[in-house]
C-alpha cells in the first residue's frame, strides 16, 4: 500500500510520464523498427493518427459523448423497482471526482480516448483500509502489462516514472476494446493503420504540392548545352519566380527558345480530392460513426441526420457505455462475501439523446399518458422540469378491462353491450 501511495503522490505531483516497451512502442520506436509502416509507406501510431481529422474527430466524439453522460448510482430495491443513492463513496468517484487532479468528465473522457486508440483502459483503484475505493487513477495503457495467472485472474504490470508497480485483476479497471483473447482488446489504430496511412499520405501529399506552388513539376528544356552554375540558376530563378502559393498563376516568361513541360499528374487526375474524401467516410466506418457527425456532411439529408443519430446512440455508443458500466459493477461494487450480487449498480442514461425532435417527443408523451405508462411528473422528469403536486398519478383508459377476468372491472357486463 505504501507504494501505491507514493504512486499516487507521483500522479497528483504530474511527475509520472508513462514509459515505452516493446509491448507499447512510442512513435520513435514505430519509426526506427518500420513496424506499422503501410502500403502508403507512412508509420502509423495513436499519436499520429491524432493528427488527422477525421480520427481526431471519432475518437473527441465518442470520448466526449462518454463523458458527458450522466452516470447515476441505483440500489435495486425490489423486481420492478430502484432508487437513486448518492452519497457512497463509489457515487463521489464516478459521478464527481475520481482522485484529487481530475473531474469526472476529464477520467472517462481520457479512458475512453485510451480505449479508442490503443484498444485498452485501465484505471488504479487505490482503496483505504476497509476496502473501500478512495481514488481511481488512470493509467496510461502504453505501460501496462497484462498476464494470465495459473489461477485464472489476471495480474497487471505497469512502469511509471522508472518505478515497476504490480495489480491484482480486482484493484484495476480494464476496458478492453474487441478482443480476440478475451482479457485485452485490439488497437483500432493498429487494425486500420492502411487506411489511416493512405489518409495521412495523401495529406502529406497535398501539403507538399501547395508548399511547391500550384504548377507541378516538370522539365525546362533550353536549346544548346548549359554549364552547372546555369542550370542552378535557372532552377532557382524558376523556384524564386514561380514556386510557392504566392507565385500561383503567375505567367512564365523564358528565352533563348526555352520550354516547360509538365511531367506529373495533376492532383484532378489523380483524384486526389476524391481520394481524401474516401478516407474520412472509411475513418468513420472504422469507428462506426455517421460521416456527418464528422463534419462530412456530403450525404446528409434533413430527413436521415435525426435517425442516423439514434443510430449512432444505438450501434456506436451503447456497446462502449455497455463496457464501461460492466467493468465498474464488476470491480466497485463486487458480490458479497456469500456470493449474493450487490444490489448497488451505476449506469448511463441515454435519455436525453434519443428524444427526438419536439413532435416526436409530444407523440410519445401523449401516448404514455393517455395509455397509463406515463404520470405527468415522469414526463416532467424527461424534460428536466421540476415534479408538480398531484403529478405522479397514473391514468388508466375506462374501456381498458383486465384480460383474464373481465367480470372483476366490468361486473354489470357492459362492455359487451
Amino acid at each position: 500500500m505504501a507504494g501505491l501511495k507514493h504512486l499516487f503522490q507521483r500522479i497528483w505531483l504530474g511527475s509520472a510520464e508513462p514509459r515505452a516497451s516493446l509491448s507499447m512502442p512510442d512513435s520513435w520506436m514505430f519509426d526506427s523498427l518500420g513496424s506499422q509502416k503501410g502500403a502508403a509507406g507512412i508509420s502509423v501510431t495513436p499519436e499520429k493518427a491524432m493528427t488527422l481529422g477525421a480520427v481526431s474527430a471519432c475518437v473527441r466524439l465518442i470520448a466526449e459523448s462518454i463523458a458527458s453522460l450522466p452516470l447515476h448510482v441505483y440500489r435495486q430495491s425490489g423486481d420492478r423497482k430502484r432508487d437513486r443513492i448518492v452519497g457512497t463513496p463509489e457515487y463521489r468517484l464516478l459521478h464527481d471526482e475520481p482522485n484529487p487532479i481530475m473531474t469526472s468528465f476529464v477520467w472517462r473522457e481520457t479512458l475512453a480516448a485510451h480505449v479508442l486508440l490503443w484498444g485498452n483502459a485501465y484505471a488504479l483503484i487505490l482503496r483505504n483500509g476497509g476496502g473501500e475505493p478512495v481514488a481511481l487513477l488512470p493509467v496510461h495503457p502504453r505501460g501496462v502489462v497484462v498476464r494470465k495467472q495459473p489461477s485464472g485472474e489476471l495480474a497487471y504490470t505497469f512502469t511509471l516514472d522508472g518505478r515497476t508497480y504490480a495489480a491484482n485483476q480486482w484493484d484495476m479497471l480494464h476496458i478492453p476494446g474487441l478482443s480476440f483473447d478475451g482479457f485485452t482488446g485490439m488497437s483500432p489504430i493498429r487494425y486500420a493503420a492502411e487506411s489511416i496511412g493512405l489518409a495521412l499520405a495523401a495529406e502529406q501529399y497535398g501539403a507538399a504540392f501547395f508548399g511547391n506552388g500550384s504548377v507541378p513539376a516538370g522539365v525546362i528544356s533550353v536549346q544548346g548545352r548549359m554549364s552547372p552554375k546555369q542550370v542552378e540558376d535557372l532552377r532557382n530563378s524558376w523556384t524564386n519566380n514561380y514556386g510557392g502559393l504566392g507565385n500561383a498563376n503567375k505567367t512564365a516568361v523564358l528565352f533563348d527558345g526555352g520550354k516547360f513541360e509538365r511531367i506529373s499528374m495533376p492532383p484532378e487526375e489523380a483524384q486526389f480530392i476524391e481520394t481524401r474524401k474516401y478516407q474520412v467516410s472509411d475513418i468513420a466506418r472504422w469507428y462506426r460513426v455517421p460521416p456527418h457527425m464528422i463534419g462530412d456532411l456530403e450525404r446528409a439529408t434533413f430527413s436521415n441526420i435525426e435517425h442516423q443519430g439514434l443510430d449512432f446512440v444505438t450501434h456506436t455508443l451503447r456497446p462502449w457505455l455497455v463496457r464501461f458500466e460492466q467493468e465498474f459493477n464488476r470491480k466497485l461494487f463486487p458480490t458479497s462475501a456469500s456470493g449474493a450480487p450487490s444490489d448497488i449498480y451505476v449506469e448511463f442514461n441515454v435519455d436525453g439523446l434519443l428524444r427526438g425532435d419536439i413532435k416526436a417527443r409530444g407523440d410519445y408523451y401523449v401516448r404514455g399518458r393517455q395509455w397509463g405508462w406515463l404520470s405527468a411528473n415522469d414526463i416532467r422528469a424527461k424534460e428536466n422540469m421540476d415534479a408538480i403536486e398531484g403529478g405522479d398519478v397514473y391514468l388508466t383508459p375506462l374501456n381498458m378491462v383486465d384480460a383474464n377476468n373481465p367480470a372483476k372491472d366490468d361486473p354489470e357486463g357492459t362492455s359487451n353491450v
